[in-house]
């Protein structure tokens, strides 16, 4: 059975920055592509950053870009997303998620879900 721990959301700052853990078991994961999506209040969901296996190319949505990083460590099954210089538009319950094969940017392909951790920007 496929599942997600994550973790690393909280309360912070605009300028600040979070480092968000998912910890997957139940696969393998160089079989899966991982994203990260987020949804604000009353929003789509919406990608944010993509990482492919095994080759471990990553892609950002363009408001995200120079500012949070995906990265991720085989050891631990744990994929992470570093973000930096928040924004209070940044606000919203981010999730990990993984599809068999390759990237994709449509919510609907990804099949395994993990149960969303609170980013709050505010001051």
């Amino acid at each position: 059975e496929v599942e997600f721990v994550e973790s690393g959301g909280g309360l912070v700052q605009p300028g600040g920055s979070l480092r968000l853990s998912c910890q997957a078991s139940g696969f393998n994961p160089d079989d899966y592509a991982i994203g990260w999506f987020r949804q604000a209040p009353g929003k789509e969901r919406e990608g944010v950053s993509w990482i492919s296996r095994p080759d471990g190319s990553t892609y950002y949505a363009d408001s995200v870009k120079g500012r949070f990083t995906i990265s991720s460590d085989n050891t631990k099954n744990t994929v992470y997303l570093q973000m930096n210089s928040l924004k209070p538009e940044d606000t919203a319950v981010y999730y990990c998620a993984a599809r068999a094969g390759m990237i994709s940017g449509s919510v609907a392909e990804y099949r395994y879900w993990g149960q969303g951790t609170q980013v709050t920007v505010s001051s």
